[in-house]
């Protein structure tokens, strides 16, 4: 049984997501946020102290990007990641880790310095700073796309994942009328799949899914 801890509203939406786009049996554990204070023993589970932690047997992971690709190709049906032999294969692991390093990155500054630290520790221009930086490097990503509706590949891969998550904490943090058309779209259809709303449903409901 693969077993997810996750907070709510974070990065390890990445991986509940992939759990249900591949309709893998798991045990969602809900975490406050952060969980390495506010979760007693969670240092134990996972040492960085972050979320996602997802354990598959003797495997232990926390980056959420690549839990992605990791369930895809241990797990799931191939075409949901991409083969070196597929001409979108570049596309694909640019995309898959673009939207953790460039596209999610930024808004955590954001996040910290204007909302997370307390009052005086605050910094306004830098939390502004970032947000400019994600949305800029948005707008530049929209050239990267084609018209199939997807970021690599010609399909839905765990690629539209690691960005589609990205756009959600952006849509979430109030820049969704800054982005690019392509993205807006993309990010409405990513939240029309199936498995984007059980994961939604899976999280609020709080309880291990099996």
């Amino acid at each position: 049984m693969i077993t997810l801890y996750h907070c709510v509203g974070a990065r390890s939406f990445r991986a509940l997501w992939a759990l249900e786009e591949l309709g893998l049996p798991y045990a969602l554990k809900l975490t406050p946020f952060p969980p390495r204070s506010r979760e007693p023993g969670y240092l134990d589970v996972n040492p960085l102290g972050t979320t996602p932690t997802l354990i598959d047997g003797e495997t232990l992971m926390s980056e959420s990007a690549a839990i992605g690709e990791y369930l895809a190709r241990r797990h799931g049906p191939g075409d949901l990641s991409v083969s070196p032999e597929e001409p979108g294969f570049g596309a694909y692991l640019n995309f898959l880790h673009m939207g953790e390093a460039t596209l999610t990155f930024p808004q955590t500054i954001h996040l910290r310095y204007a909302v997370f630290e307390p009052e005086e520790r605050r910094l306004p221009q830098a939390a502004a700073d970032y947000v400019q930086w994600f949305l800029s490097r948005l707008k530049a990503a929209a050239r990267l796309l084609d018209d199939s509706g997807y970021v690599a590949a010609r399909r839905f891969t765990m690629a539209d994942i690691s960005v589609g998550y990205a756009l959600k904490l952006g849509e979430a943090l109030g820049f969704h009328e800054h982005f690019p058309k392509p993205f807006q779209a993309h990010l409405e259809r990513m939240k029309a799949r199936p498995a984007y709303r059980r994961a939604l449903t899976a999280e609020s409901a709080g309880e291990p899914v099996l």
